[in-house]
């Protein structure tokens, strides 16, 4: 009688795109696994080439350096990009906004501040801010910034993209099960070997060492966005790193948002989103959005979630 060859779990933690990346395949044999991730490394590298705005031969600084000049013809790829992103702006009203890029950075939030900046500061800090003055082009394939000093750059949605580019390529050379982890974006397929759902950890900010829910994640991702360290409080009131591209405020109300999606790409934009936009809003979005559910902590505590999500809280 033939028994199928057992499967084990090869993992892998890098640096890629300024951030961990932890690859993870389930295999038969681990030559097989290391060939696999390679293929991955090899993927995520690639896209980092073609968004990096540190990389001044990149095709993005490319259209970055020729903002109010000319129009950039650019691969496919990264037009179709730029396209998404740009409807991912339409849905949340501009709360994402890939144009942020050329916000100034008035706020810091390594304890220097001392004093809120003045209102015209802030105004003028998101004067090249503006999702409305990219222009694409379809017939010639380019990408124009229409004001002076605009620029556009993917922090907030490169590395889901290269997760969901790294987990698609895998998937298509056969690769049964895997997870693709870049700093906390989880994309995951199939299962663990014991055939149990991957799962993955909540936790509290406002307490580390305690996770308020493990859930399952079948063929989905998953992105946390917040960084709890990173704030500043005025007036008793605390502002976090994530600022509203339409205000140049930065958020505050939201410690942590969490985000499933079919795509990390996704997850990650509306996971910054939903900081901008706020509890409210930002629950009500996501309650109109199919197989898109989310989970937020509040400045003090308390957990919000969305219409189709159960957790049990201790």
């Amino acid at each position: 009688m033939h028994v199928a060859n057992a499967q084990h779990t090869y993992t892998r933690t890098l640096k890629l795109m300024g951030s961990r990346f932890d690859i993870t395949v389930v295999t038969e044999t681990k030559e097989d696994g290391n060939a696999y991730i390679d293929l991955a490394i090899n993927e995520i590298t690639r896209i980092e080439k073609l968004i990096s705005s540190w990389d001044t031969q990149s095709q993005t600084s490319q259209v970055n350096s020729n903002a109010g000049i000319e129009p950039i013809q650019v691969d496919p790829e990264l037009f179709a990009l730029i396209e998404r992103a740009i409807g991912i702006s339409k849905l949340t009203d501009g709360a994402f906004d890939i144009t942020y890029a050329a916000m100034d950075k008035i706020w810091k939030f390594d304890g220097s501040m001392t004093e809120m900046p003045n209102e015209s500061t802030i105004k003028a800090s998101i004067a090249k801010v503006g999702y409305k003055n990219i222009v694409l082009n379809k017939e010639s394939g380019t990408v124009f910034l229409t004001k002076k000093g605009m620029k556009i750059g993917f922090g907030a949605i490169g590395k889901g993209y290269a997760a969901d580019k790294a987990k698609a390529l895998l998937i298509s050379k056969g690769v049964k099960a895997g997870i693709i982890n870049a700093s906390g974006d989880m994309n995951t397929w199939g299962t663990q070997i014991s055939g149990e759902p991957w799962k993955v950890a909540i936790t509290n900010p406002m307490d580390k060492s305690k996770v308020f829910a493990l859930l399952p994640i079948k063929e989905e991702a998953v992105v946390t966005s917040g960084n709890y360290e990173k704030f500043v409080v005025f007036n008793g009131k605390r502002y976090t790193h994530i600022i509203d591209p339409r205000t140049g405020f930065p958020s505050s109300g939201i410690i942590s948002a969490t985000v499933f999606a079919p795509k990390a790409e996704l997850a990650d934009a509306l996971a910054t989103s939903v900081f901008v936009m706020g509890i409210e809003v930002g629950l009500d979005r996501i309650n109109q959005l199919p197989k898109i559910e989310c989970i937020i902590i509040d400045d003090k505590g308390r957990i919000y979630t969305s219409n189709n999500i159960k957790i049990d809280t201790p």
